[in-house]
């Protein structure tokens, strides 16, 4: 017989989650599905989560046509390693042929999992690709170098759905309808999965264009906070209120209390006026993500990883096309401060030949910035 055993976070689950097991079943044709969600998944620490018995039920609602829903994980609880849940699946199917359904994004990490080669003793990788993912290619070779085996690749390409985009969607108050199946969907809502009154409420002040770009802009900085070991709570909440007092004139009750700082310019303002905002309206405590609202048109000398992070992703979110943001995206997913400094050069030019007003402040974080990228060229003058 053949099985599929499909693990994973699942927080939450999605339609192209759905999409994968279906390409899957019929590809290999597999007789059982397994689908097990982790009650702890060691590998991503840090992001906004479900209960593991919300993930679970939300798992039921969207695979219970599909195969069975194992509560193997979320019943032992603690950190969910790969290499036990497979021995124990080896253990009760012996002589069968158990396939690891896992996404292109999983393979490619593969060799960082704990017992990589305990989890090939007993199981298959058979991987499915999704739009926008590593080459398969690539990480089927390293594969096969490490392990003198391959996967199975499941002829199968999937749209650009991530459990994150639905977190943040749904944290902002945002429709979440064509990210997952209609059960979840209802599920997430009755619940209040993911939800942050704060900032769905804080949405309600922009208008609709501004508000699209808020969503893009934490969108993406949620999606970068793993490699750059940012908590995702931190960067979607001052994503979502980085621009939340731009369609605020400054004489809005909101407002009232905030004096604004002297000698800024008009496009800048609305960045102080938001850090007011966040903190004396929607309740903001923590100075790292009032800084990375408090600066994020302007940057600044001295910036936190978090201030970089809203600061490259208010400018360069996919809904950005004007020219050399390609090239900007490129240097991002390389180095934040290189980033930085190749934008903050573009941004003054950019000021200078249109005769728009300078902030001093902008042409300090450019200095400082320069300043960083020579000393790591050139780490023997520190």
């Amino acid at each position: 017989m053949k099985i599929i055993l499909f693990g994973g976070a699942f927080n939450p689950v999605h339609n192209e989650h759905v999409a994968m097991l279906k390409a899957a079943k019929e590809r290999l044709g597999a007789e059982k599905v397994i689908v097990m969600p982790t009650a702890v998944s060691p590998h991503k620490s840090g992001v906004m989560t479900a209960s593991p018995s919300d993930r679970l039920e939300m798992c039921r609602l969207a695979f219970s046509a599909l195969g069975e829903v194992s509560d193997f994980e979320v019943a032992k609880g603690g950190a969910s390693y790969s290499y036990v849940t497979c021995e124990h699946l080896k253990h009760l199917y012996p002589d069968d042929e158990i396939y690891f359904l896992m996404g292109a994004d999983m393979f490619a990490y593969f060799p960082h999992w704990v017992y990589p080669e305990r989890i090939l003793k007993c199981v298959k990788p058979a991987v499915c690709a999704r739009k926008g993912s590593d080459d398969i290619g690539r990480a089927q070779r390293q594969f096969e170098e490490l392990y003198n085996d391959r996967a199975e690749i499941i002829g199968f390409t999937g749209a650009a759905v991530s459990s994150t985009r639905v977190r943040v969607a749904a944290a902002l108050g945002a429709d979440i309808s064509e990210y997952v199946p209609a059960e979840v969907a209802k599920y997430i809502k009755e619940k209040g999965l993911y939800y942050i009154p704060e900032l769905a409420a804080a949405q309600k002040l922009m208008n609709e264009k501004r508000a699209a770009h808020t969503m893009r802009v934490a969108f993406m900085a949620a999606e970068n906070c793993r490699r750059l070991k940012i908590p995702e709570l931190k960067a979607v909440t001052a994503a979502a209120l980085h621009d939340a007092a731009k369609n605020l004139k400054l004489s809005d009750k909101l407002l009232k209390g905030f004096v604004p700082p002297e000698g800024v310019p008009e496009a800048v303002m609305h960045q102080y006026a938001g850090a007011y905002l966040a903190e004396h309206v929607f309740g903001v405590t923590d100075e790292d993500i009032l800084n990375a609202v408090r600066y994020h048109t302007s940057g600044r000398p001295g910036m936190s990883d978090l201030e970089k992070l809203i600061f490259l992703c208010d400018m360069l979110e996919e809904g950005r096309d004007y020219e050399g943001v390609d090239k900007l995206r490129k240097i991002f997913m390389r180095d934040m401060d290189e980033c930085a400094e190749v934008a903050l050069h573009d941004e003054l030019s950019y000021l200078m030949s249109s005769q728009k007003e300078m902030y001093p402040l902008t042409e300090e974080a450019y200095k400082y910035f320069c300043e960083i990228n020579k000393s790591k060229q050139n780490p023997a003058n520190n």
